[in-house]
């Protein structure tokens, strides 16, 4: 009986160790699939589609998502599409500060992206 006693403190600490993990790898991988799938058929159109535009493709995908947090990329694709927009309303996005910030973060990802997967 003194070993199962012995085992309940190394259970917990194993318990709260898998958590810790999991949440974690839930704050590192907060890219919707839906957001990756669309990036990869991007990514594929651009770059040929191929088994291997797909490896590298997927593989730019994860790296974009480890360095910048998905409500800053979403930030960044708005502003590449408001950007196109004429007028004063696509020229808001054009010029400020916030978006180009957004914008060069998502670039400086790309670019790691490129030379990590290409």
């Amino acid at each position: 009986m003194a070993g199962a006693g012995m085992l309940r403190p190394i259970v917990a600490v194993l318990v709260l160790a898998g958590t810790t993990i999991s949440v974690r790898a839930q704050e590192i991988n907060d890219y919707p699939t839906s957001a990756r799938a669309e990036y990869v058929f991007g990514c594929m159109k651009s770059n040929g589609e191929s088994r291997q535009s797909i490896e590298q493709c997927s593989c730019s995908i994860d790296v974009v998502a480890s360095i910048i947090p998905y409500d800053r990329y979403v930030t960044a694709e708005t502003v590449l599409s408001m950007a196109q927009v004429r007028g004063n309303l696509g020229g808001q996005f054009r010029s400020s500060e916030q978006a180009a910030n957004a914008l060069s973060d998502l670039r400086r990802a790309q670019a790691e992206a490129e030379v990590r997967c290409f």
